[in-house]
Formats: structure tokens, sequence, C-alpha cells
């Protein structure tokens, strides 16, 4: 009898995944039609962002939101748990994103990452640190928010890593106009299912999430954004925003 539950979970599990990706890839494809609509009469496509927001609803999350994402000008700091955290964010303040080099390699996220505009990065490469910040510093100046995850990774656990200062290197000097906005993703109940720990494969915690049963509340926390010119150096920053994110 176990075994026979056993694979009724596992079969409702694949139906459950097979009918997810059958919606995500026709979300895709209303979202390319309508981004190359957009592109062709030469404006700022919207359709990538919101096609990643439909992704995490199709996914189970339903988004609440605290606070008043910053929707331009802004660099936006969020904790880090998961590559669910990229569909929220862009999702819902139309972010564009830091990400590995490595990263444009991926067969189709690759390609989906540069559809929204993300900056890829030798993380590794220390001689090139200047020519990074003088990208994101570029990159700021054209108004869309820019995210970035300065614990660097996911922990083996939920709790929050020490905030890596590099990347608030773009900051010094601030840039007039330019905020930093910290944000706190909470996954409440679903957090060890969602959550991307450790070692866990990619592709497992991708199946995972693929054949998770219900949907889950996802809350995003923005916090009040605060000045960069308010603050000595990149490590006050990051220690700032860290501090705000652990007491929210």
């Amino acid at each position: 009898m176990a075994a026979i539950a056993s694979s009724e979970v596992d079969s409702k599990g694949g139906l459950r995944a097979a009918g997810r990706l059958s919606c995500i890839i026709g979300a895709l494809l209303i979202a390319l039609t309508l981004h190359g609509i957009w592109r062709a009469v030469g404006h700022r496509s919207p359709w990538p962002r919101r096609f990643l927001r439909r992704v995490a609803i199709i996914l189970g999350a339903d988004i609440r939101i605290v606070g008043r994402p910053l929707t331009r000008d802004a660099v936006i700091v969020a904790n880090h748990l998961s590559w669910f955290d990229i569909l929220l964010l862009a999702g819902t303040a139309g972010a564009r994103f830091v990400a590995k080099a490595e990263v444009a390699a991926l067969p189709l996220i690759g390609w989906l990452a540069g559809l929204n505009r993300t900056l890829f990065v030798e993380r590794g490469d220390r001689l090139g640190v200047s020519d990074q910040v003088a990208t994101i510093r570029a990159a700021l100046a054209e108004g869309q928010p820019l995210a970035i995850f300065p614990e660097g990774t996911t922990g083996d656990d939920l709790s929050l890593l020490p905030f890596k200062p590099a990347l608030f290197a773009a900051l010094v000097p601030p840039i007039p106009g330019i905020r930093v906005q910290p944000v706190r993703i909470d996954y409440g109940a679903a957090s060890g299912d969602l959550a991307w720990l450790g070692t866990d494969p990619g592709d497992a915690h991708a199946k995972r999430v693929l054949r998770r049963a219900g949907r889950f509340r996802v809350t995003l926390h923005y916090l009040d954004p605060f000045d960069p010119a308010d603050f000595p150096d990149r490590k006050a920053m990051a220690a700032e925003a860290r501090a705000r994110i652990a007491a929210s």
C-alpha cells in the first residue's frame, strides 16, 4: 500500500510539473511576441520582468508586498535564498541583476537573463574590479533598478550570511539621485521547500519546485531606502543594508 501511495504521489507531482512547464512555455511565447513588438517600435519592453513574475505565480507564489518598491534610480539589496528571488524582484520592482559571467552561457537561463538586461561580470577577476564598478555605475545611470545579493551565495540554512561589500564600491563616490533599498524576502512556511541550500543540485531543486503541491505566500518587505552619501564607505553601506534586513 505504501508503494502504491508513493507511486500516486510521484504521478501527481509529474503531472503538476508538466502542467506548470506548459504554462511557462505558453507565457514565454506570449511575452516574446509582445517584447518583439515593443522593441520594434523603439520602446523599452516591460515583458521580460512581467514574464518572470508570471513564472513565480505559475510555480505557486502568492506575492505580498510590504512597503513601496523603488522602480527607478535604486540599488535593491536583498537576502538570498533561491533562484526564485530573481523572479520576485524582477516582477515587483522591475529590477535587473548582476550575475556571474558563467550564467550567460547557460541554456535558456542565460538567454532569459539577457532579455532582462542582466549585467554579467567576472566575479573572480580581481584585476577587473574597476571595470565591473564602471559597468554598474553606467547601468545605474539608465534609471532601471539594479538588484544585488551581497551574501554572494545561499548558505546551508536559512540564516542571513555576512554581506560582502565589493559591489557597493559602485556607489563610491555616491551617484546623485541613486538610493539603496534593502529588501527582506520571506517565504514563510514554504522556506524549506523553496530555499536552495548547501550542495543541493540546481536541477534537483528546480524539479522539486515544479512538483511542489499547493500555493504559498511569499512576502517582500521593501524597507526604507537610504542615501549612500550618508555613509563613509562601501563596508558601512553593506553593514547598514544587512542591519536593516536583519531587524525587519
